[in-house]
């Protein structure tokens, strides 16, 4: 556990009422943030807080539209991420932004190289290297070309290269999302003698033991404004948790009686309609069962970064498994990707509707047909009277508007650009849905629209799974909850009239094994 005294003196950085506005939307707004030297400082906050946001402003990527920075108690307005470094600032991404072309010892040496003249001296720069990786216990050769080494190497390499230039602030924004547990605990232990050293540590991780185990203070977003701040020993898993998703109120109460789905027994000789057995993947998800029968809804519930969508992915073919096996009607199945399991008749939507989902300059009607025609082939073109059948068949049970199917989607309100999305899918007749967010950021109504589809497909004996952040939601429309904490399958609730928003706060913020 880290230590839980006060911290003494003068922050090294302090933030005082920075507000950022985008077109539109204000990112932060009126936030204070302190960070003393010699502290693990955490971040938390949900997708959307505001976490990345105040580091781009620290750092210099994003201009502040008010408030004030001061750095070792000097006001700084900094123009780009090289000011931010010169005045003693480092960070080290999720992505290691180093070149994994050059050797280890041009990564960490980079743009502090010895020189005689004019010249680099290689034999100096790669000694001096291995100096300042011997600082962090990391024995490799610094001749080595990076992209040898793994994601962990690479980022102690990253962390020795913020020690060249005597960082007061490290900032290490999701440094342990691809590492294993023996490299989180290495990497623990460097951030432990860094603290020693008196360097101020701002850590963004979404995996809670880490941060109890590491951090000494946390500052907590929630929708660009500052929540809380707090020393680390001294909130509640679950307190944090409910400061961090918050408490504003059940936005869908007006929603039909009909959406909420009540707990079905089902016969005991059913088979499942999917079954994961022993599923995982290295730096995604760790081995999992999981399972949905026909006609039933199951929903995955956690803080992002817990592991949901990486548990979908590898049901649908998006990423391959490297152990365990997946079950279809009690029969095993391999899926190479997803057309593999469209084919097989599981439909997958990605959080990502404009990355992953829609195509903005086509119409409604070809974005609808997308996925039918990848089934058929490039040569099979659909019949036009086919198409438009099921075109107008999904707009009007989607209720998608305007009711013109050959209007571009990107001019369509995101609402609306979800249902598409759900149209294309629903198209292939899918005996499995797997639906990851698709609610996320539109309004009221269509929430209530795609919320009732959902439990009107699965009364029709559709297998569904749902992956909501809005603890509300997955509780509204799911027979079953699975508990992802970690990147792990943690426990399955079934749902009932007993089972509630602290419910599932509970079963995230508990710690022990599987339940």
């Amino acid at each position: 556990m880290a230590p839980t005294t006060e911290p003494t003196g003068t922050p090294v950085v302090q933030m005082t009422g920075i507000t950022i506005q985008f077109p539109g939307v204000k990112a932060l707004d009126d936030v204070d943030f302190r960070l003393f030297p010699g502290e693990v400082h955490a971040l938390m906050g949900e997708n959307g807080a505001g976490k990345s946001t105040l580091i781009k402003a620290l750092t210099g990527v994003y201009a502040i539209d008010a408030g004030e920075i001061r750095v070792a108690d000097r006001t700084h307005r900094f123009s780009g991420p090289d000011e931010a470094q010169a005045a003693g600032i480092s960070t080290v991404y999720q992505e290691v932004n180093l070149c994994a072309n050059l050797s280890v010892a041009e990564n960490v040496m980079l743009g502090h190289e010895p020189r005689t003249g004019p010249f680099i001296s290689w034999r100096k720069m790669r000694a001096q290297a291995a100096e300042y990786l011997a600082r962090l216990h990391l024995d490799i050769d610094p001749a080595s070309l990076l992209s040898a080494h793994s994601i962990a190497v690479q980022q102690l390499c990253a962390i020795a290269r913020s020690t060249v230039v005597e960082a007061k602030v490290l900032i290490l924004d999701e440094p342990t999302s691809s590492l294993q547990k023996a490299e989180v605990d290495e990497l623990f232990e460097v951030i432990r003698e860094l603290r020693e050293r008196g360097v101020a540590i701002l850590f963004v991780s979404h995996f809670l033991e880490q941060v109890y185990e590491i951090s000494d203070r946390m500052t907590i977003l929630r929708n660009g404004r500052l929540v809380a701040e707090h020393r680390t020993a001294d909130l509640p898993r679950r307190e944090l948790i409910s400061l961090m998703v918050g408490r504003e109120g059940a936005e869908l109460d007006a929603i039909e009686d009909g959406v909420q789905s009540a707990h079905r027994e089902r016969p005991a000789d059913v088979v499942p309609a999917l079954a994961a057995v022993g599923l995982g993947r290295d730096g995604s998800v760790e081995a999992f069962d999981l399972d949905v029968y026909p006609g039933e809804i199951v929903g995955l519930a956690g803080l992002l970064g817990s592991g949901r969508t990486e548990t979908v992915r590898l049901l649908c073919g998006a990423d391959r498994p490297e152990r365990g096996e997946l079950r279809l009607a009690g029969e095993t199945v391999k899926i190479s990707d997803p057309l593999d399991a469209l084919h097989k008749r599981i439909a997958f939507s990605s959080e990502d509707r404009k990355k992953e989902g829609i195509v903005g300059d086509l119409t409604v009607r070809e974005n609808i047909a997308l996925a039918m025609q990848t089934m058929r082939g490039v040569w099979k073109p659909l019949p036009r009277k086919e198409l438009d059948e099921v075109v107008a068949k999904y707009m009007t049970a989607l209720k998608i508007s305007p009711a013109d199917p050959g209007m571009l989607v990107k001019n369509l309100s995101g609402g609306n650009q979800q249902k598409v999305l759900l149209a294309r899918w629903l198209a292939t007749a899918p005996r499995i849905l797997i639906l990851d967010e698709p609610t996320r950021g539109i309004d009221i109504g269509a929430k209530a629209d795609i919320q009732k589809l959902v439990t009107d497909l699965a009364a029709d004996g559709m297998s569904v799974l749902f992956i909501s952040s809005e603890f509300d939601e997955v509780l509204r429309v799911s027979q079953r909850i699975d508990i992802l904490r970690d990147r792990r399958l943690v426990r399955t609730i079934a749902n009932g009239p007993e089972v509630t928003q602290d419910t599932l706060l509970a079963a995230i913020a508990a710690k022990g094994e599987v339940a």
